[in-house]
């Protein structure tokens, strides 16, 4: 296969699907919400699924799990009655909410000119 120059050119093939994995995880719509939702420091299952309007009690279980694996987000269970279980952000966690924060600035910066892009090439592709 040949390589196309690029920012991505020197990676190796273990590299390269490892980075994929890795964006795929962190660019998703819902580990973005969750990173920002816990950017004030821990917070509870119930009150992480009140905070992320449109998220599934299965989508947030699972993306929590993701994070979790990625040693991005801490689960703490306290031997309380009843139970109790929160969620922050790891050191590692943290290293991404600047870059999570900046994304979200950026997309609201510009979004009524990604909605005008979006609108002109519906109607020319309708």
């Amino acid at each position: 296969m040949r390589r196309v120059p690029g920012p991505c050119a020197h990676w190796s093939d273990q590299d390269a699907d490892f980075i994929r994995e890795i964006l795929d995880l962190v660019g998703d719509k819902w580990s973005v919400l969750i990173v920002g939702t816990l950017s004030d420091g821990p917070v509870r299952y119930s009150d992480l699924a009140c905070a992320i309007p449109g998220i599934s009690q299965r989508m947030l279980t699972l993306t929590l799990k993701r994070l979790q694996r990625s040693g991005l987000v801490d689960r703490t269970a306290y031997a309380e009655v009843p139970p109790r279980v929160e969620y922050s952000l790891t050191g590692l966690g943290n290293s991404l909410l600047t870059t999570v924060l900046e994304l979200a600035a950026w997309s609201a910066d510009r979004h009524d000119e990604i909605r005008h892009h979006q609108r002109t090439y519906d109607t020319r592709n309708a």
